[in-house]
């Protein structure tokens, strides 16, 4: 993992996905860039930024591009439990236990920020307005978990994967990452099969006839929604549990 130069822009991401779930104040989102600006550095894709067993003592927090959670069995089997997009928290408050139970990987090329456990509890009790967004941010996520659970357990292929082009798309509008109804996509088949419970086989079956609705073009690494209302419906998608609503 490289150290990279510091742009001033560089905790916008942050400062809009914490700000769609609470309203900073002007001092907290200050404090919060200087956090962010301090350490920042760049990870490879397909490199760990934590890898499962490892004894977390920092909170990373992607600038950019897309890292996501994931487990593996012993046989080699992966499961992704999540993606974790630009402006997002890995792990606020994952300091307080004894070892990842997971691990964190890179998809794409990743810039991030890491605020080590000293510094973070120091920013978090400058600012209420910061630690509400961030313990906001971390009930979020775990509303997530329960979704991808929902899809796991209870949705038909096609719905699972509509789900996922929708949350997506609504995780990246309210950091400003989306273009009209296209976005970047950049997750193999494999991936996606590894974060839908679907073999390739499946997964591919299913984004053909995603195409063939007319509701998706997914094409280099980019995904267009056609028709935003229709994928919603076909996944069951209410974007409820998202918490954008001060967005």
């Amino acid at each position: 993992m490289d150290t990279v130069r510091s742009p001033v822009s560089a905790a916008e991401p942050v400062l809009r996905r914490l700000g769609a779930l609470r309203k900073l104040s002007a001092d907290g989102a200050a404090a919060l860039e200087r956090a962010i600006r301090e350490r920042i550095l760049r990870a490879a894709a397909g490199e760990d930024l934590i890898t499962e067993g490892d004894r977390p003592a920092s909170v990373h927090m992607i600038l950019s591009g897309w890292a996501y959670r994931y487990k593996t069995l012993q046989d080699g089997r992966r499961q992704i439990v999540n993606f974790a997009l630009p402006g997002e928290t890995c792990d606020a408050h994952l300091y307080l236990l004894s070892d990842m139970d997971h691990s964190i990987g890179a998809l794409t090329p990743v810039v991030y920020a890491e605020i080590e456990r000293g510094r973070f509890e120091e920013l978090v009790a400058s600012d209420r307005t910061v630690a509400e967004a961030l313990w906001c941010e971390t009930l979020v996520m775990n509303a997530i978990q329960r979704e991808w659970a929902i899809n796991l357990g209870r949705r038909d292929a096609l719905e699972r994967v509509a789900h996922l082009f929708c949350e997506v798309f609504e995780r990246l509008r309210c950091v400003g990452l989306t273009e009209g109804t296209s976005c970047a996509f950049p997750v193999t088949q494999m991936d996606m099969a590894d974060a839908t419970g679907l073999s390739v086989v499946h997964l591919n079956r299913t984004l053909q006839e995603l195409r063939a609705a007319r509701l998706i073009t997914l094409r280099e690494r980019n995904l267009t929604i056609n028709d935003l209302d229709g994928l919603r419906d076909a996944g069951l998608f209410n974007p409820n549990y998202l918490h954008l609503r001060q967005r």
